[in-house]
């Protein structure tokens, strides 16, 4: 075991001329910008943490985008783009932001790459309005941005612009008319659909449009019904007042995104269209578990571990209140699981570390109530726990201590147990020192954390390389960084150590083949 002399610097020192302080007052090493700018498109720095507040986070997130900006344009949009289109992220608005921040502050180059790739971030349009609420404020609307979101609906054909005006119809207090009347979009074949969002002119229009109007003003719920079931109208087309009705959803179930399905399953069952033994029910778990819509609506982990907390949490915050039905729970956790898709085990001696401090307890992960990293570290650990066949599992708790959960539990009873532990101050040395100590064998350590260590007399870098020393093991450590901060424990001189970012879809397979390498 490690045993620290007088001269051993404590983690309230610097081990080295490259840490710095972070904001709990210990020291870490600091992650380079590139780094900074795949955690903040991940992680974004919405709820802030215990020690940096969400205006701070925010600000050196974006000072440090601006510097890789500067750095490198090209290199910037490459890795928004890449992040935001496989989906790897729980929301896609901080991809949005950078990409509007490229084709506002970067060079003429970056400018013009940043907007030809505009389509590839702004897929739909709820992404096009965000676009335009965050590009009006960086910048003025000169001919290459007109030309860029002009092209945007020009690409699409004439039923996918009518689709997306009739979906998204206003978001961020931003229209299509508004883009429509900024841009001013040349293509003869789209004019009656474009005529139709900027006058209101409904000559010509698409079967959808025409569809739409009928849902608007009808009050024959048959023909309502018909009209979407034979055009797969959305649920955002028909007017509120028939949202109540478990026949409408039964033909709207049809049309309905991954998304917003499991969005809208606390409307589903306050409108009784989930109950037991009930066919809706089956329809809809049907739906959850679907690992072909999974991918195909590029659902992120966040998106379906908020879902669960909030159904399986029975109100609202406007006060709604349902009775969860536990089928659906069930679903939703084992849609949770394959969202991250399959990921072959490496058979690996696995030790999963979890912070459970207090800074882990604070802020929220992707602006997701009741999400805070250390809920999040714990769900992220589960999937590798649930791949892994060697595993262990402890946390940072009032000692290191083992953690009594198992991925055969169901997430929500996870959450709650890693919700309820009691903490002190992280000592991010202790995975190390306590395999040593009690002479397990030890391939990866994972450790799940803000890196806002500041409480242990010995590095972990110190830890680790007494416990390679001492087994003969060439012990690998992985770092999960959960919140959108400068810092890591992990050395980025160190061949055998890596920093990753939290809460992407990519982590479970980067630990998997850093582990295995």
């Amino acid at each position: 075991m490690y045993l620290r002399n007088a001269l051993t610097p404590t983690q309230q020192e610097p081990l080295d001329s490259r840490q710095v302080q972070n904001s709990a007052g210990g020291y870490s090493y600091p992650v380079n910008d590139w780094k900074r700018l795949q955690r903040f498109l991940i992680l974004g720095s919405e709820g802030g943490s215990y020690y940096a507040s969400e205006r701070k986070l925010s600000k050196d997130n974006i000072d440090g985008v601006l510097r890789c900006i500067a750095e490198d344009g090209r290199r910037v949009v490459d890795t928004i783009v890449a992040i935001s289109d496989a989906g790897r992220a729980p929301k896609n608005d901080p991809a949005i932001f950078c990409l509007a921040l490229c084709a506002a502050k970067g060079n003429d180059l970056t400018r013009a790459y940043a907007l030809d790739n505009l389509p590839k971030v702004c897929r739909i349009g709820t992404h096009i309005l965000h676009f335009a609420s965050y590009v009006q404020e960086l910048r003025g609307w000169g001919r290459g941005l007109r030309t860029a979101v002009g092209k945007w609906y020009t690409d699409k054909s004439v039923d996918q612009v009518a689709y997306q005006a009739v979906k998204y119809r206003q978001r961020d207090d931003w229209s299509h008319r508004d883009l429509l009347r900024l841009s001013h979009p040349k293509a003869a074949s789209h004019d009656p659909v474009f005529k139709w969002i900027t006058k209101g002119v409904t000559e010509n229009v698409p079967p959808f449009i025409t569809a739409f109007e009928l849902a608007q003003s009808t009050e024959d719920k048959k023909e309502l019904i018909s009209t979407i079931r034979d055009i797969g109208l959305p649920w955002e087309a028909v007017p509120d007042k028939w949202l109540g009705d478990p026949d409408v959803w039964d033909a709207l179930l049809d049309q309905i995104g991954y998304t917003a399905l499991i969005r809208s399953l606390s409307r589903l069952t306050r409108v009784g269209y989930l109950k037991p033994l009930s066919n809706g029910l089956q329809r809809v778990i049907g739906k959850i578990v679907d690992t072909e819509a999974l991918k195909r609506g590029r659902v992120h982990p966040v998106q379906i571990l908020a879902a669960l907390l909030s159904y399986q949490g029975g109100k609202s915050k406007g006060g709604l209140e349902w009775e969860a039905v536990p089928q659906v729970v069930d679903a939703l956790d084992a849609a949770f699981y394959a969202s991250f898709g399959f990921v072959e085990p490496t058979n690996r001696r696995t030790l999963l570390a979890l912070d459970v401090s207090g800074s882990m307890s604070s802020g929220v992960v992707a602006g997701v109530e009741g999400l805070t990293p250390r809920v999040a570290s714990g769900a992220l650990a589960m999937v590798t726990a649930w791949t892994e066949p060697n595993y262990h599992l402890m946390a940072f708790s009032q000692d290191f201590v083992p953690l009594a959960i198992t991925p055969r539990q169901r997430l929500d009873d996870v959450v709650k147990a890693i919700s309820g532990l009691p903490f002190k101050g992280t000592d991010c040395a202790l995975p190390m020192l306590w395999a040593s100590q009690h002479k397990v064998d030890v391939d990866t350590f994972v450790i799940y954390t803000d890196s806002e260590t500041w409480f242990g007399s010995v590095h972990p870098m110190q830890a680790l390389a007494t416990y390679r020393r001492e087994t003969g093991i060439g012990a690998k450590l992985i770092v999960v960084g959960m919140v959108a901060n400068e810092f890591s424990i992990a050395d980025p001189n160190d061949a055998g150590s890596m920093d990753v970012v939290g809460f992407d879809t990519a982590v479970p397979q980067l630990i998997n083949d850093f582990s295995r390498e």
